[in-house]
């Protein structure tokens, strides 16, 4: 493996090398690089911003596609009186957004300073401070690797959940079977942000939750408060040196809050008997406080020091200089078990795994 380590291409700044690494700026050039790995049938794994993964230090032993197209096209009024804008899959998200609320476009502002490629974000249904890409997403389009053929998923059709979709059910170990080549959304032109729907973003902003403020405010206020977190990359900042919230929030049964104190924060789950816990307070209530792992704490034997919990978020698992993918993993594990053994719930990972598993 001769090609440049994966670190260099992840918020980690953790991964080994492929064996065979190439870029692609245009979907012409992303269509050939996954068809010439299929047709000899060669391990594929996509890389954009590199914000939601974990690769192993082995590395990967196939090709890699650093997909680098860039663009963001404001179009036409559609029926409803909303604007459609296409973005490139490879174009970095918060500059799309940026452009879009300086535009005097609303709807994405509310996902401000998410790290990684626009094309990622309808993989995961990325969300933030009670707004996801599916509340504004119009379409995405995608090269189907079975047919060979280009083809669009509407909103509807790709099965949206929390922090899920169609896209990411059927992506194995990094490797799509639809691969993201642009995605569209319809926004309202208004200086008004969409709906304000997060109790922390609302006090903040000194609005209620359901009102509107300004987009540009929104946006601005959205970024300092996920700065405060450490959840924007900043090379001077280790806690930035992460894929953001390592776990998801869990959604469980209903019943489960009898067993958890009055305080537990909750949630609406979506199904019907379900609520979504907050995974971060599981994990400080469990006994892994901001920093849990850094030297001079009681996780520092896990990685020595090299891997915690960020000091501004128990949701984020950092490389605080030279961490291995063990590393992280040592400290998830142990943060998944305490929080199994203390309330009896099963964490998940949100980013993908790349030849390695929790």
């Amino acid at each position: 493996m001769n090609s440049p380590s994966l670190s260099q291409m992840t918020t980690t700044g953790v991964g080994g090398r492929a064996r065979n690494l190439l870029r692609a700026t245009t979907e012409d050039q992303i269509i050939a690089v996954v068809r010439d790995a299929d047709v000899r049938a060669d391990d594929l794994l996509i890389i954009a911003g590199g914000s939601n993964l974990l690769i192993d230090d082995a590395g990967f032993a196939g090709t890699v596609l650093h997909l680098d197209s860039r663009g963001v096209s404001i179009g036409k009024e559609l029926s409803d009186g909303r604007i459609r804008v296409d973005v490139a899959a490879g174009h970095p998200w918060d500059d799309a957004v940026a452009q879009t609320v300086a535009a005097g476009l609303s709807g994405l502002e509310a996902l401000s300073g998410i790290p990684g490629s626009a094309g990622a974000t309808p993989v995961q249904n990325v969300g933030a401070y009670g707004s996801e890409v599916a509340h504004t997403l119009l379409e995405v389009r995608v090269f189907e690797r079975r047919t060979g053929r280009t083809s669009y998923f509407g909103n509807a059709g790709l099965g949206f959940g929390y922090r899920d979709s169609l896209l990411k059910r059927t992506t194995t170990n990094g490797s799509p079977d639809f691969v993201v080549l642009s995605v569209s959304f319809a926004l309202e032109r208004s200086e008004a942000s969409a709906p304000v729907r997060y109790k922390e973003l609302a006090a903040s902003l000194g609005v209620e939750i359901g009102a509107r403020a300004k987009a540009t405010d929104v946006r601005a206020k959205v970024l300092d408060l996920r700065a405060s977190k450490g959840m924007v990359f900043d090379p001077t900042d280790r806690d930035t040196y992460s894929t953001g919230s390592f776990f998801t929030n869990p959604i469980v049964d209903a019943s489960i809050l009898e067993t958890l104190p009055d305080d537990a924060p909750h949630y609406p789950g979506g199904a019907p008997g379900t609520v979504k816990l907050s995974a971060a307070w599981l994990i400080d209530r469990a006994g892994f406080s901001k920093g849990f792992g850094v030297s001079g704490t009681d996780g520092e034997s896990l990685a020595g020091g090299r891997a915690a919990l960020s000091t501004k978020h128990t949701l984020a698992i950092t490389n605080r200089g030279g961490a291995t993918s063990a590393d992280i993993l040592a400290i998830a594990r142990a943060v998944r078990a305490g929080v199994k053994e203390r309330f009896g719930i099963e964490l998940h990972n949100e980013p993908l795994l790349i030849g390695c598993s929790l």
